[in-house]
């Protein structure tokens, strides 16, 4: 049998929130955040990468897409609410998707922001 996990109070949330995932907000219960894309192969990006990361964690989203955004939503069905499940795949997920290697410095250059055909994520900068 396993230990019940730590459900975090919606104040704790916010303040992790603010601290640690400054994109995601709290809303109805869960941790979300919206990734703008520039078109649907953007938004098929995202979504498998999410899908990948969450399945290898065994830690599932709902996930809603459209055409240019992709929002995640995390909780823990089982917990009832915020665990650190939840902010250990948001930080993940914010990880994978917002990487910009060319930002980064290193030998990959990432995506040519001069050339739209190449764009997929819009960035928060």
């Amino acid at each position: 049998m396993t230990e019940k996990e730590r459900v975090y109070s919606d104040a704790e949330v916010e303040e992790k929130l603010k601290a640690e995932l400054p994109h995601w907000r709290l809303e109805n219960g869960w941790i979300r955040r919206k990734y703008k894309t520039h078109s649907w192969k953007g938004t098929l990006m995202v979504i498998n990468t999410v899908g990948h990361l969450a399945e290898a964690a065994w830690h599932h989203p709902d996930i809603a897409a459209s055409y240019a955004f992709v929002e995640v939503k995390l909780k823990n069905h089982h917990a009832k609410g915020i665990t650190d499940k939840d902010f250990e795949l948001a930080r993940k997920i914010e990880d994978v998707v917002a990487w910009r290697p060319g930002k980064a410095g290193g030998a990959l250059e990432g995506t040519p922001e001069s050339d739209a055909r190449f764009a997929y994520v819009k960035y928060d900068d």
